[in-house]
């Protein structure tokens, strides 16, 4: 899957011939939290494994935390997020999303107005995220943020975000604008403060 680094698929090849990389993928596609760990528990350097986990990709360009973020996958994010060096802002290649534009991605196809019973967990993933170092202020290609990027139908979502972001600059954590000021119009200025790219 990353075809441009050879010597790292072929560290990482199985007995059934899927790469690590491959079954990364799977797992974070599906919630598969068994074979995530199992993978984990193969690959006991930390900094081994931060490289196997924040350079798998697929071929379209997209981390395994996007995909996991894509999908609302919270048990796999929760694992990923605790381990040692993981990186929070990675961005896809086409569209230059971050994993929290992919969650609010996923929110977006969902029935709207959104379903009582959704808005608990896209708290609980949203909060989770940007705790954890997601940075809401990073844009895409677009040049929007995640809550310019949430569908205006989806009030909850746009109202999780600005609440995670606020409760982040109450602890010192960044200075942010406030974005439902920002709505969709123009902004001005650079909008990534932490735009990582993860080269090793």
């Amino acid at each position: 899957m990353t075809k441009n680094e050879p010597h790292f698929e072929n560290t990482f090849e199985d007995e059934q011939g899927a790469s690590k990389s491959e079954q990364l993928i799977d797992a974070a596609r599906r919630n598969n939290t068994d074979l995530l760990n199992d993978i984990i528990k193969s690959v006991p350097d930390p900094e081994e494994l931060a490289h196997l986990l924040n350079n798998t990709k697929t071929p379209l360009g997209s981390h395994i935390y996007h995909e996991a973020a894509a999908n609302g996958n919270y048990e796999v994010i929760d694992i990923l997020l605790d381990q040692e060096g993981f990186e929070c802002d990675p961005k896809t290649r086409i569209e230059g999303d971050t994993p929290l534009h992919s969650a609010v991605r996923y929110f977006n196809q969902l029935p709207k107005p959104l379903h009582p019973d959704a808005v608990p967990f896209a708290h609980e993933l949203i909060f989770m995220m940007i705790e954890s170092g997601s940075d809401p202020r990073v844009k895409n290609k677009a040049n929007l943020t995640p809550y310019q990027l949430a569908d205006p139908q989806n009030e909850d979502i746009r109202r999780i975000i600005q609440d995670a972001m606020d409760a982040e600059q109450m602890k010192g954590d960044f200075v942010m604008e406030d974005e439902s000021a920002v709505g969709e119009g123009e902004n001005s200025g650079p909008g990534s403060a932490s735009e990582s790219e993860n080269e090793t």
